[in-house]
């Protein structure tokens, strides 16, 4: 017995040495206790992620009458499409919530290289599939998806596989820190063709942030976010469109008809719920007035017809996912799971705030959905996909 504890002991101080530079608590190590154990914080993630499929399924069938009714003669086709894909989403959580998540170590090489050939042939016109002037699907009929949604997890996975790896010391930054900046711009640099301005927001966000929680210098995340930063403004000014957009956001009453117009028209959408809103079904922007009010701008759908009350819900239950999944982050097993529960809920986060920021026009519009929220078959699934593994990683937490 004594022999077995002096064992664990070294065995326990070895791990701890290994991964110093992480930051996590040390404590947090060890062998992971059965699949199943629910704690306080796999309730509060379940329980926010639930609430919020709920809200996003009653404002799907809000706000998409008026376009389902412009496609179809049925008001209800974009709902039953949206109840569908959120089947097949509930179906892939309740999955990868009882697969352990340390089988996707062994995909992560696979699943990288599969998102990365997907995003390269959006961009092949006789491919990809188009609209309102972007080239982001693939697929034929019915059966349409979007490969960056794909990305992200596969990106997720492959960076804290990377990251996690007991032979690559994260103080080498040839091994570490230069792999995941060179494959964040392969990555944005697909994205940006297509283009997706929002995603390469979020993966580059996703980046930097798994980088500081696995230890990296900030010297060298300063310098990297410099750099992206500089070349975002670059894309920015020698783009006339998405310099216009940007001015748009700046002084949206500058061209009120044309780059201001969706800005405009969100604010009002907000300004009109007021405190408790108009009521479910009652909005009149979603009718025509605002464009992509079931996708983009959901959450000024949310704010006409629910009022400051319903989009402070929203907002409870995303900082509630931020404050659980970093608790989560910080008792997991193991490095490989610190790292992918930062990962995932960093991107829940970045792309809400993204979002709702430009619903406030806070930030320029970037053309990204709202998690759990907004109208979208596959940010539905792959959304409630990863947070079925970040649950798993929940359950296992110390």
């Amino acid at each position: 017995m004594i022999v077995t504890e002096s064992r664990r002991s070294r065995a326990l101080q070895e791990a701890r040495a290994r991964h110093a530079t992480a930051r996590v608590p040390s404590e947090a190590r060890g062998p992971n206790p059965p699949i199943g154990r629910r704690t306080g914080l796999f309730m509060a993630l379940f329980l926010s992620v639930i609430a919020l499929v709920l809200l996003g399924l009653v404002m799907a069938l809000s706000a998409t009458a008026a376009p389902s009714l412009s496609g179809t003669d049925s008001a209800w086709s974009l709902f039953k499409s949206q109840a569908m894909w959120l089947g097949v989403g509930v179906f892939a959580l309740l999955v990868l919530l009882r697969v352990d998540y340390h089988l996707w170590r062994r995909l992560a090489p696979m699943g990288i290289g599969a998102s990365l050939v997907l995003l390269a042939l959006t961009a092949v016109p006789s491919i990809g599939l188009s609209a309102n002037g972007a080239r982001r699907w693939l697929g034929a009929g019915p059966v349409v998806f979007q490969p960056s949604e794909l990305a992200k997890i596969a990106f997720i996975v492959f960076v804290a596989d990377l990251l996690s790896r007991s032979d690559r010391s994260i103080d080498d930054a040839r091994a570490t820190l230069h792999p995941v900046l060179a494959l964040t711009a392969g990555l944005t640099a697909l994205l940006m063709l297509q283009p997706h301005l929002g995603t390469t927001l979020v993966i580059a966000g996703v980046a930097l942030t798994m980088l500081y929680f696995s230890g990296a210098r900030l010297s060298h995340l300063m310098v990297a976010a410099v750099v992206g930063a500089a070349g975002a403004a670059m894309m920015v000014a020698y783009s006339p469109w998405r310099r216009d957009r940007m001015l748009g956001f700046l002084d949206p009453w500058e061209d009120p008809f044309g780059n201001g117009y969706q800005t405009l028209k969100s604010l009002h959408a907000m300004a009109t719920g007021g405190v408790g809103g108009l009521g479910l079904g009652a909005g009149r922007a979603k009718w025509g007035f605002l464009p992509y009010a079931h996708t983009d701008f959901i959450f000024a759908v949310i704010g006409e017809e629910l009022g400051m009350i319903g989009t402070l819900f929203v907002v409870v239950l995303f900082v509630g996912i931020a404050a659980a999944g970093l608790g989560v982050a910080l008792r997991a097993p193991d490095r490989f799971g610190m790292l992918l529960a930062v990962g995932i809920t960093s991107w829940m986060i970045l792309q809400a705030a993204l979002n709702m920021g430009a619903v406030l026009a806070v930030f320029p519009v970037v053309g990204i959905t709202l998690p759990l929220l907004s109208f979208g078959g596959t940010s539905l699934v792959a959304t409630l996909a990863a947070m079925g593994v970040l649950l798993n990683v929940a359950r296992q937490i110390r």
